[in-house]
């Protein structure tokens, strides 16, 4: 699956790309929509490159390109990608082939001219949301978190009895969901301090991270024809960061019986850029099942899947409260983990999606559920790093302690892929600030 744009002796005469822990290197060229700064103020694709973005509408009217990937270009340059997804692999192929020999240092001075005229620095682009998400899905398939979580719930056994034989999953909220950058409110609802407790209404008082991925539906499917494992791959198209921000305390009394509602609709943010899945090959690395675990069914097993199903994502979350932004200090790292860790790979994800007939649309986005790893260093949520708010997470810039979030706080995820022998492919960042609940005047 390995092709000259994963060769990491290419390099670009953009001079960014090539910058130590650049996320945007001429391997990766994640795909967005943006509005330039000081020109037509209307959304359309972009192509980010080092610390610059291609303007896809002018690169479609420059005539650098050729059929196919011309075509795929006009239709990237709208202002979403979800026309684009549907085109399938074969204009996705196309379209990173063409940009990245236009990119690569090897390209002619009159055609790096051309090339540059269609650029303009990050700085100056407003990014918006890459996609009209209408169905929005999200995933509970890290071992370690349902463990973690399960406990902090006092459960016996701290696994449900379906968890290692599917992937468990609810329908979210798509009207809810936000590019990095969008502040939310704290939301009100329902919670219970005590078992049997009547509940009171109010701010959450747990409110709460996720750290997950999130990918995209290219090629939609047909109503009551399932996609096999074997072509779930190909329906693919791309991956970004996702934090679903939870009201543990609405969350933990609204799910008996029913799945979440108020405790996770309120806010969903993404990243900006979209890694499509051709620059995340380098990076595939086997579905490890260990033998004393349930197989997977014969509908979610697939031999290249085994193989290469799993991908070596690193991933690390920092938290900037308003006394580290009032001393001028970065946020602190609170937790880093590995998307490897899954129990579940994106493929058998999807195909659980639609093994019951139910069918995909292009751009429909599914979440990987919140990515924790095997030590408690390596949690992907508040939850689990406060055990439930028994333990204080430290944040040394600033001496301040955290249980759950407060007002004010400012999460950032980040991203990136790296290999020996191979370029560093990055997500950038999402990120969300925690504004002040509303007050209703109720209780």
């Amino acid at each position: 699956m390995l092709n000259f744009t994963h060769d990491p002796a290419t390099k670009s005469w953009v001079p960014g790309a090539q910058s130590p822990g650049c996320d945007f290197t001429l391997q990766n060229l994640p795909l967005g929509v943006f509005v330039p700064e000081g020109r037509d103020p209307h959304p359309r694709g972009g192509i980010a490159i080092g610390d610059q973005v291609i303007d896809l509408a002018c690169l479609a009217a420059s005539g650098l390109l050729a059929e196919p990937a011309a075509a795929a270009c006009r239709v990237a340059a709208d202002s979403t990608l979800n026309a684009f997804m549907a085109m399938g692999k074969a204009s996705w192929q196309a379209l990173r082939h063409e940009v990245f020999k236009l990119l690569s240092s090897g390209a002619d001075g009159k055609t790096q001219e051309q090339v540059r005229g269609c650029m303009l620095p990050l700085s100056r682009a407003t990014m918006k949301m890459p996609v009209d998400v209408r169905n929005y899905t999200d995933f509970y398939t890290s071992l370690h978190h349902a463990v973690n979580v399960g406990r902090v719930m006092g459960r016996e056994n701290p696994l449900t009895r379906n968890f290692q034989w599917l992937p468990i999953a609810y329908h979210g909220r798509a009207s809810s969901i936000v590019v990095s950058g969008t502040g939310f409110r704290r939301p009100n609802g329902q919670s219970t301090a005590a078992d049997r407790a009547p509940p009171a209404f109010g701010p959450c008082q747990k409110l709460d991270f996720e750290l997950e991925m999130g990918f995209f539906v290219g090629p939609g499917s047909t109503l009551g024809e399932p996609v096999p494992l074997s072509q779930a791959r190909d329906r693919i198209f791309g991956m970004c960061l996702l934090n679903d921000w939870s009201a543990r305390d609405h969350q933990f009394w609204e799910m008996d019986p029913l799945g979440p509602f108020l405790g996770k609709n309120f806010c969903t943010s993404i990243s900006p850029w979209i890694v499509s899945m051709e620059a995340l090959e380098p990076y595939r690395v086997a579905f490890d099942r260990p033998a004393g675990d349930p197989q997977p069914l014969p509908y979610l097993e697939d031999a290249a899947d085994r193989a290469s199903g799993s991908l070596d994502v690193q991933l690390e979350v920092s938290l900037q409260s308003r006394r580290h932004r009032a001393l001028n200090v970065p946020g602190d790292r609170i937790t880093a983990t590995s998307f490897r860790h899954q129990y579940w790979t994106v493929a058998q994800m999807l195909t659980q999606h639609t093994i019951g007939g139910c069918d995909l649309r292009s751009g429909d986005l599914m979440g990987t559920g919140t990515i924790s790893g095997p030590t408690p260093d390596q949690a992907g949520a508040m939850v689990e790093l406060s055990r439930g708010g028994a333990r204080s997470v430290p944040l040394p810039g600033t001496g301040e302690m955290r249980t759950f979030l407060e007002d004010g706080d400012s999460v950032t995820i980040k991203g990136w892929c790296e290999r020996p022998g191979f370029a560093r492919v990055g997500f950038g960042e999402c990120r969300g600030e925690v504004l002040p609940a509303l007050d209703l005047g109720v209780s």
